[in-house]
């Protein structure tokens, strides 16, 4: 992956190299190994490279007659293309992916992309059309952002590389809070910077010289209704045939290739694969900890590790790295940090970085097989949209307040039973705060962004709530964390389960192959059966876990009453404070288990904090 910056003008000034440089600069972390600029007559890019493929040679942004590229990330397929392209006429003059995408458009405009496999995001400046094209690819493993403000069209990878350019360096976009408490992320296009927007996975943005902007999409997940012929085999030997040919390409590098390994199935699947594709070579795996068994997955990691004969590192995290860590990754997050595990993740990606450029990621497989428990639950509670959602709201909540602080999942549970409807339901799910308590926390409208995923979705109950996580969980939260915390460490993270070929598969595949017979992620686990032991594939789903319970209990106590309490919070002059205390003292007392919801408004806090109160670091 690299960092791409740009300038459009339209009020008929110059690009000031100066500036472009200054917004480039703060991706360095995205691209350590070269730099590069170009601008001519009201038009520039930046670009830092991590180098991967070609190392010596695809210096960025690349020019070919009156066609300008500026691109980040990978083309898996490029060589592929590069052949046909070559057979059509096509002179090369370098041996990586950036020309095979340039040579691309200039033999089949913008549905060339179509034809690619991979993971990016790329500006093209066509000068013979006076239009600037932005793509990015059909999953969103790879982030763009745009500002336009009728003059003055900007462009980044990052958030933070547009805030030079933009007249104060941003305003929090107030409209994005509420929403942010129902995802821990904000969904797309929004962000929680005022004006600054973010581009659609399987989107293309057209500028042209009028100033027009077209946003249009070139891919869609599939919503068509799944192929109840297709048998269980079936489903096992697609997925394992086409997992393989993700995990394949995925090794296309001129760089040292490592994988995450956390011990659950889909990390330890992808390194089994990796191993027996790198033909014997031995692959470097790594593993995160955080001193707490019941979370602890570095035993299974090992196991697996033992099993494959990888080079194996490990790390443990501590509640310290916590507030050591915190600031420096919000401003890399250009948000709040999303998950507790971002900072394991960071922490695994820089002790990676000395060993390898690229790691392999099990990220998607829940998202697109059911792993998650939510599923299991989902086919049981339907049934209660039979009830008032009156009746439903107030006699879901008062047995939630029963349920005893350890039955976790069951307290899950009937907060999605509580939901006002099904769009609610699916988002209530992962929220960190259910839409009433929202509404009791900040005033005001939410968007519809979500409503309407809801109602593009198909299929039964598993199909459609797989379509909302793929959209506003998996993209905007997962993938965002993904990205940022690798590139935070100048690593590229690539998730095989996310080959768009294995996503269209995913989609035709009958629900009763991915949650059979209670379990979930059934398709996966067959797959993984034939090369992994059991006792990994059949254990209890853990998830990468940090024990914030007992850190907001200890030795994060005070820091957190501070922060969300303190005459100078940004959370507290936003939100019913009452709300908030009684949270805090919830949590203490153990009557309740308000870890993620203490955590998401720390987060947010941070966030305000770094952005907007000088709390930054250099880039």
């Amino acid at each position: 992956m690299c960092g791409i910056v740009g300038i459009r003008r339209l009020d008929g000034r110059e690009v000031d190299p100066a500036l472009l440089r200054r917004m480039t600069d703060q991706l360095v972390h995205r691209g350590p190994d070269d730099q590069g600029y170009w601008h001519e007559s009201g038009i520039g890019f930046g670009h830092r490279r991590l180098s991967i493929i070609d190392l010596e040679g695809s210096r960025q942004p690349m020019q070919a007659g009156p066609h300008t590229i500026c691109f980040n990330g990978e083309i898996f397929n490029y060589q592929e293309l590069r052949k046909s392209l070559q057979s059509g006429g096509y002179q090369f003059q370098t041996n990586g992916d950036t020309e095979v995408l340039l040579a691309l458009y200039k033999s089949e405009g913008l549905e060339g992309v179509r034809k690619t496999n991979g993971q990016f995001a790329y500006a093209i400046w066509d000068a013979t059309k006076d239009e600037l094209i932005l793509h990015r690819d059909r999953l969103g493993v790879s982030p763009l952002y745009y500002y336009w403000d009728g003059q003055v069209f900007l462009f980044a990878s990052e958030i933070k590389a547009l805030l030079p350019a933009i007249e104060g360096g941003g305003q929090v976009d107030e409209g994005s809070l509420k929403e942010y408490l129902a995802y821990r992320s904000v969904p797309a296009p929004y962000t929680l910077f005022d004006g600054i927007r973010k581009l659609e996975a399987g989107c293309r943005l057209r500028l042209d010289k009028s100033g027009a902007v077209r946003i249009e999409p070139w891919w869609s997940l599939p919503t068509a209704a799944a192929d109840e012929s297709i048998s269980a085999s079936e489903a096992v030997q697609g997925v394992e045939t086409s997992l393989r040919d993700a995990v394949s390409r995925r090794l296309v590098a001129d760089v040292p290739v490592g994988t995450y390994l956390s011990g659950g199935v889909d990390s330890s699947l992808i390194t089994a694969m990796t191993s027996q594709l790198m033909g014997g070579g031995r692959v470097e795996t790594f593993s995160a900890g955080f001193g707490d068994p019941r979370y602890d997955e570095l035993p299974y990691a090992r196991e697996v590790s033992k099993a494959l004969g990888t080079a194996h590192h490990e790390l443990i995290i501590e509640p310290g790295n916590f507030q050591d860590l915190w600031s420096k990754l919000t401003w890399h997050r250009d948000a709040p940090i999303s998950e507790p595990a971002d900072i394991a993740i960071y922490q695994l990606a820089s002790q990676a970085s000395s060993h390898v450029k690229v790691l392999l990621s099990g990220e998607g497989a829940d998202e697109l097989f059911a792993g998650y428990p939510k599923y299991a639950w989902a086919e049981r509670v339907k049934v209660v949209d039979l009830l008032p959602a009156g009746l439903r709201e107030a006699g879901f909540k008062a047995l939630e307040r029963m349920i005893p602080r350890r039955a976790a999942k069951a307290r899950i549970a009937l907060r999605a039973m509580a939901a006002r409807n099904e769009s609610d339901r699916f988002q209530a799910w992962f929220a960190p705060f259910t839409s009433y308590e929202r509404d009791a926390l900040i005033d005001g409208e939410e968007r519809a962004q979500h409503r309407a995923i809801t109602a593009r979705a198909q299929g039964d109950t598993i199909q459609r709530m797989l379509y909302n996580d793929c959209h506003a969980w998996l993209t905007d939260n997962l993938l965002e964390r993904g990205d940022r915390m690798a590139m935070a460490a100048s690593v590229e993270s690539r998730p095989p389960f996310l080959d768009h070929e294995l996503v269209e598969l995913a989609a035709r595949l009958p629900s009763n192959v991915k949650l059979r017979g209670g379990a979930t992620k059934w398709v996966v686990k067959e797959v993984a059966r034939r090369h992994l032991p059991a006792s990994i594939v059949d254990r209890r789903k853990v998830g990468f876990r940090v024990p914030l319970d007992s850190w907001f209990r200890g030795e994060l106590r005070n820091m957190a009453g501070d922060m969300l309490l303190g005459h100078n919070s940004f959370v507290a002059s936003r939100m019913n404070r009452d709300v908030i205390e009684r949270m805090l003292k919830d949590h203490q007392s153990e009557r309740r288990d308000e870890e993620i919801r203490i955590w998401t408004l720390l987060c947010l806090e941070v966030w305000h904090e770094v952005f907007f109160r000088g709390g930054a670091p250099s880039a």
